[in-house]
């Protein structure tokens, strides 16, 4: 299919300069996808492509779809349909494979960094907060403000979790980790951790309170479909 942009059936889409752009180049890259393999796919020219990721123009229908079924994805996900929705209200996997990830793949999915869930104990009872975090000589390190609940689990056992849905495809993975958490408390340490890998908290604000927790044990499950 070649196509310009403007052209094609059906109303114009929102350009790639609201959102529908950076969800091109998400999709894409979480599936390991060049531009000319996404292009390739969707029969369409490269350029195109990078049309579409930028933040030119609109996107037409047609060309929509067929980036949707280059990426294994619906246009609704690409133009941000069920944002305000918890994941995973999906049909099941065709005959559903539950599997054990490796080490190797766990530590891998976990130096991608991003948003994870810190599980612990407080006296009201479990809680579980998400956190940008980094992954960092083999420990889960993150920010936090001075006197949070996140700065009260130092030197006590928590657990870390990470995970993603595709809805598209019904499959998803998920990766846990316990230790126990410590402080990153010298300034030189802090230093590094800023400038290699900060995890620059979403809420913004003060948040100059580091935390560590070494991997202690870690594990990771990953359903899939079985056809």
């Amino acid at each position: 299919m070649a196509t310009e942009p403007g052209d094609g059936t059906g109303p114009p889409r929102p350009g790639p300069g609201s959102d529908l752009g950076r969800r091109l180049a998400r999709r894409r890259e979480e599936l390991g996808l060049t531009r000319e393999e996404t292009a390739a796919r969707a029969g369409m020219d490269p350029g195109y492509v990078a049309y579409a990721e930028s933040q030119a123009g609109v996107v037409p229908m047609e060309a929509l779809t067929g980036l949707a079924g280059a990426l294994e994805t619906s246009v609704p996900a690409l133009l941000g349909g069920g944002t305000e929705q918890p994941p995973g209200r999906g049909s099941l996997a065709r005959s559903p494979v539950l599997e054990d990830l490796p080490l190797a793949e766990c530590r891998e999915k976990l130096a991608a960094g991003g948003i994870g869930r810190v599980v612990f104990s407080r006296l009201e009872g479990p809680e579980a907060v998400p956190v940008n975090y980094a992954f960092m000589g083999d420990a889960i390190v993150f920010r936090t403000a001075a006197g949070s609940a996140l700065a009260g689990v130092v030197g006590g056992d928590v657990a870390f979790e990470i995970d993603r849905i595709d809805e598209a495809r019904n499959e998803g993975w998920s990766i846990f980790v316990r230790g126990v958490a410590e402080p990153v408390t010298t300034p030189q340490e802090q230093e590094r951790l800023r400038s290699s890998a900060d995890p620059h908290p979403w809420p913004g604000g003060d948040r100059d309170t580091w935390v560590r927790i070494p991997v202690g044990t870690l594990s990771g499950r990953r359903i899939r479909s079985g056809l």
